[in-house]
């Protein structure tokens, strides 16, 4: 006789189905860290030792498989925002929660891609992303009512700040994986209220070299 989970009213899944579940969820990080959200279900049985079959029962789409995987990611997101609204100091918890996210996607392509997508068919996604909009709002108030961040900015202007970094973390990834922090900081000057203090940027510029390499890069990808 099966058992029914009397919570749920679902079966349970079996050990071996549930150990295939997590096989199949960390393949997918894996693989979505590496080369972003644009795979196959088939390159995620080959990564997870798993048949195709086994991947499409526990996930009928990748929609649903994206949800799974980053749904925690989108978390952390958040929690980075409620950290950064701790901060006494208004314009560093708005410089350190977007230098957190910024970090997350230069460590994952597939957050950038989720990030920068439509939600459709990722209801968990979603609904964690409606935690953070209101967070970052708050951020942007305290930052205004102090007169450290420019009064014509707003939650769609870091949004796109974030986008313009994104492209950086891409293009200078393959030659210098920290170079975007520069290009970062140099945005930052850009938000900031007239008259407040410059901070030293990180980092070298790009050299000659590595910007044709990055260019050669950008070609092959």
């Amino acid at each position: 006789m099966r058992i029914v989970s009397t919570v749920t009213g679902r079966r349970p899944l079996r050990a071996d189905a549930e150990r295939n579940r997590h096989k199949i969820l960390e393949a997918a990080a894996d693989l979505f860290a590496l080369h972003g959200i644009d795979i196959t279900l088939d390159d995620v049985a080959r990564h997870a030792k798993v048949g195709v079959g086994t991947v499409y029962r526990r996930f009928a789409c990748k929609q649903d498989l994206v949800d799974g995987v980053f749904e925690r990611h989108m978390e952390l997101v958040a929690e980075g925002a409620s950290a950064a609204l701790e901060c006494d100091d208004p314009w560093l918890g708005l410089r350190d929660y977007l230098a957190f996210t910024c970090e997350q996607m230069a460590l994952n392509r597939g957050l950038a891609d989720v990030l920068f997508s439509q939600d459709e068919g990722r209801a968990q996604v979603a609904c964690a992303r409606e935690r953070v909009t209101p967070l970052v709002e708050k951020l942007i108030e305290r930052a205004h009512s102090v007169g450290v961040l420019r009064s014509d900015v707003g939650a769609n202007d870091l949004f796109t700040v974030c986008r313009m970094v994104e492209s950086i973390i891409d293009f200078t990834r393959p030659v210098a994986p920290d170079a975007w922090r520069r290009y970062f900081e140099l945005a930052l000057d850009g938000l900031r209220a007239e008259g407040s203090p410059r901070e030293p940027l990180s980092g070298p510029a790009l050299s000659d070299q590595q910007i044709e390499d990055a260019k050669a890069g950008s070609v092959r990808r």
